[in-house]
C-alpha cells in the first residue's frame, strides 16, 4: 500500500470513529480498535498463489492468497479457480508412472512449462500485481516412501523462467531423505490455520486426517477415496459419480467390504501414507476378483472408506471435511451414519481450495525458514523446512 493509500484509510477510520465515539464506545476501546488498525496496515501483507494437482486428476487449482508477515494464523483467499486437464495430459499422466527416467525428466520439463503458462493466464485474468512467490505442489507420479522414492514432476525453473516469479517446489524429498513419509504435507497448515477443529479430513484422491494428540499433530492417510470412486465411474462413461448416484444405487457386496477392510495397511500404526502404485497393487486386483457390477463397486467402496474413516472421527462433532469427495453426498451420508458424527460443510472455496492455499502456506514458511513439515506426522528424523527455491531465469538458488 503507497503512503496516500495509507493517509486515506487512515482518514475513513478515523471518521468513522469520530462518528462513533460520543454515543458507541468509550475511549479505552476508541485506543484498542485504533491500535489495531495501525497494526493490521502496518504489518507487510505476502501475497502468493498456490498451484495443487491431486492424484484424482480432478483438474489443477490455483489460488491466490494474502498472508501477514509474522502472523501464520491468518490467510485470505483472494481468487481461486480450477483447471480441468485434457484428455491428452490427463492420459499421460495416468500412465507417467511406466515412463522411463529419460521420459519422466522429459515430462517434468513439459509439465513445468504447462504449469507456468496456467499461472500466467491465471496472473492475466485476475489482473494480479503483486506476486511474492509461487508454491507449486507438482503432480505425483511416484510415490514409495519405503524405497526411499518419491517424485512430484513439474520443474520449478521452467515454472519460474515462464512467470519471471520466485518458485517454491519439491516439498516430499527432503522429508523422505530424512526417512520420513513425505505426506501427509497439508497438516502444518491445520495446526497454523484451523486449529479450531479436532479434526482436519480430506476426501481427495486419497482420504487423509489430522489432529492433537498429547500436544502433537498426528496425521496420516486413511484410505483411497476418488482414485478408485473416480476409475470406476469412468467405466460407466462419466468423470465421477455425481453427489454419489451411482453409489446409492448398487448392492452392498459383504465379502469384498470385510476383505478392503482387513488390509494390511489399516492395521498399521501411523505415521503412514498411500500411493496409486499401493492401490493398484492391492485395491483394484481385489475389486476385479470380487465383483464385476460397476455400480455394486462403486457401492461398497463408498461403504469402505466411510467404515475407515468413521475408526478415527467416531462420534465427534469438530470436523473440518474438504476436498473434492465432499460433493459425494451419498458419501458423507455413510460417513456421518456409521461414525455418528454430524458433519457441517465449511464454504465451497475453503472445500474445493484448502490444498492448494496450504501449499501456498508451506512456500511461505519454506522462505521464512520456519519448519513446514513436521516429524510427528511423516516420521522424519527431525521437524524441517521442506521445498526448494527457483529464481526466474537462474540455476537452483536454495534447497
Amino acid at each position: 500500500m503507497c503512503s496516500s493509500d495509507k493517509l486515506k484509510s487512515i482518514d475513513s477510520y478515523f471518521i468513522v470513529f469520530a462518528i462513533l465515539l460520543p454515543k458507541d464506545i468509550n475511549f479505552m476501546t476508541y485506543i484498542q480498535l485504533t491500535f489495531v488498525i495501525f497494526t493490521d496496515m502496518n504489518t507487510k501483507k505476502i501475497f502468493a498463489i498456490g498451484i495443487m494437482s491431486g492424484t484424482s486428476l480432478d483438474g489443477i487449482d490455483l489460488v491466490y492468497v494474502k498472508f501477514l508477515e509474522n502472523n501464520f494464523h491468518y490467510f485470505e483467499i483472494v481468487h481461486a479457480e480450477t483447471v480441468a486437464y485434457s484428455k491428452k495430459w490427463k492420459s499421460t499422466l495416468q500412465k507417467a508412472m511406466y515412463f522411463s527416467s529419460e521420459d519422466l525428466a522429459l515430462l517434468n520439463t513439459q509439465y513445468g512449462l504447462f504449469l507456468g503458462e496456467l499461472a500466467c493466464d491465471f496472473i492475466k485474468r485476475n489482473q494480479l500485481q503483486k506476486i511474492d512467490f509461487i508454491a507449486s505442489h507438482g503432480h505425483t507420479i511416484l510415490h514409495q516412501p519405503e524405497e526411499g522414492v518419491t517424485l512430484q514432476i513439474g520443474d520449478g525453473q521452467v515454472i519460474a523462467n515462464v512467470t519471471k516469479q520466485q518458485v517454491v517446489c519439491d516439498f516430499r524429498t527432503q522429508d523422505v531423505l530424512l526417512g520420513g513419509q513425505g505426506a501427509p504435507l497439508v497438516p502444518i497448515g491445520d495446526e497454523l490455520l484451523f486449529s479450531n477443529y479436532d479434526f482436519c479430513l480430506n476426501l481427495g484422491g486419497f482420504s487423509n486426517i489430522s489432529y492433537l494428540e498429547k500436544e502433537k499433530r498426528i496425521a496420516f492417510d486413511v484410505c483411497p477415496v476418488n482414485i478408485v470412486l473416480n476409475a470406476y465411474a469412468n467405466q460407466l462413461g462419466v468423470e465421477f459419480d455425481d453427489a454419489g448416484t451411482f453409489s446409492s444405487r448398487g448392492s452392498l457386496n459383504t465379502v469384498l467390504l470385510e476383505k478392503l477392510n482387513s488390509l494390511n495397511y489399516y492395521k498399521e500404526k501411523p505415521p503412514k501414507s498411500l500411493g496409486l502404485e499401493w492401490v493398484k497393487e492391492h485395491v483394484f486386483p481385489l475389486i476385479d476378483r470380487l465383483e464385476t457390477d460397476v455400480l455394486s463397486v462403486l457401492r461398497t467402496f463408498v461403504e469402505h472408506i466411510a467404515v475407515q474413516i468413521s475408526r478415527v472421527i467416531q462420534k465427534n462433532n469438530s470436523v473440518l471435511i474438504t476436498g473434492g469427495g465432499v460433493f459425494n453426498s451419498f458419501l458423507i451420508k455413510r460417513i456421518e451414519a456409521i461414525s455418528g458424527t454430524e458433519i457441517l460443510l465449511p464454504k465451497k472455496e475453503l472445500i474445493e481450495y484448502k490444498e492448494a492455499l496450504i501449499f501456498a502456506l508451506l512456500g511461505f514458511l519454506k522462505l521464512c525458514d520456519r519448519v513446514n513439515c513436521l516429524s510427528s506426522v511423516t516420521g522424519a528424523k527431525k521437524d524441517h523446512s521442506s521445498g526448494v527455491v527457483f529464481l526466474p531465469e537462474k540455476q537452483l538458488s536454495k534447497i
